[in-house]
């Protein structure tokens, strides 16, 4: 069965046959096999050459690059496999239908502000007191449907993130001070820990819709930019507070994540690469993590929901069935 990988020592990757070899510590080597390998995290300094390369793009394998301070680089995305003109076509009409592209972003909206209040009732049944937060998003959200344009969806988005952020404090018993996102550098650690986990979990977006016949540069809610894949900003909005958000709130009040978690010296607020290792790890856990798909009447794991939506989008686009984005029920 393939699984991501995650390498945290410095050293060299590189073709060894048909084998991944990371050398190590001057003179450790591990050869992984490359039918093991879905997706790798490079988290410290590394080298590799065409070889490999050639290695990963011949078996579609992802590269995920992060700097020593867990800020991520970019990814190295091979050519796609599954490359579709048609697929393409239809994707690039839904985005420049000003209607098209609307409702899309609405039920794109719809979902990820539901899953938002799912998190928010989730706490409030455990004594948070969160009633008034929870009142105002139901407010935003009855909104959503009134837009007329994606800047009016995504002022609505902006003050929903706002209320929910503004009662993350409740949530985590006080831990931490917080009172709102900052992202340009992030300001204390809470707002540190929200920028790396959103990072995994836009890379973990990006590695299924490679596996799809989806085009990651071209959203509908987000607007598509330079240097980025905004299709992954559309749809990770949905699963970062199933998945993300979550998984911060767990590690901090189970006491995996404390004040001694972060490097404070003149770069600003900085994970330990103890606390990163303890966030992939438990990532890693909770993509593997399964629920009973009403739909689909089986078991899958949170990491195959992500790959779901990007199908759903795909049968969207193609007129097949209309996009109702995932929507958590627990």
């Amino acid at each position: 069965m393939k699984r991501s990988f995650y390498l945290y020592s410095e050293g060299q990757l590189e073709r060894h046959d048909n084998t991944i070899r990371f050398i190590y510590n001057e003179n450790d080597r591990k050869d992984i096999p490359i039918e093991q390998v879905s997706e790798i995290y490079v988290m410290n300094q590394m080298n590799f050459n065409m070889p490999f390369l050639n290695l990963l793009s011949q078996n579609n394998v992802i590269m995920h690059l992060f700097n020593y301070y867990d800020y991520y680089i970019g990814s190295f995305y091979p050519r796609e496999s599954l490359l579709s003109g048609k697929a393409i076509v239809k994707q690039v009409e839904t985005y420049t239908d000003k209607e098209k592209r609307l409702n899309l972003a609405k039920a794109l909206l719809e979902a990820s502000s539901y899953n938002i209040y799912r998190n928010l009732r989730y706490y409030n049944g455990r004594g948070k007191e969160l009633d008034f937060a929870m009142k105002r998003i139901l407010e935003l959200r009855n909104q959503i449907i009134k837009c007329r344009s994606i800047q009016e969806l995504m002022g609505i988005e902006g003050n929903i993130r706002k209320c929910y952020y503004e009662q993350w404090e409740a949530i985590i018993n006080n831990k931490f001070p917080f009172k709102q996102r900052i992202m340009h550098p992030p300001d204390n650690e809470v707002n540190s820990l929200i920028s790396y986990v959103n990072s995994l979990i836009y890379t973990k977006t990006l590695s299924q819709i490679y596996k799809t016949q989806l085009n990651p540069t071209i959203s509908f809610l987000h607007e598509p930019g330079e240097r980025r894949f905004s299709l992954c900003l559309d749809l990770s909005e949905i699963f970062k507070p199933l998945i993300g958000d979550r998984l911060i709130f767990s590690l901090i009040n189970k006491g995996q994540i404390t004040d001694k978690s972060f490097d404070k010296g003149l770069n600003g607020l900085h994970l330990t690469k103890r606390a990163s290792q303890t966030i992939l790890q438990s990532l890693d856990e909770r993509m593997k993590k399964t629920i009973f798909h009403k739909e689909l009447n089986k078991n899958v794991s949170y990491e195959y929901l992500i790959r779901l939506e990007a199908y759903k989008l795909v049968k969207h686009i193609f007129g097949e069935k209309e996009y109702k984005g995932f929507e958590m029920w627990w």
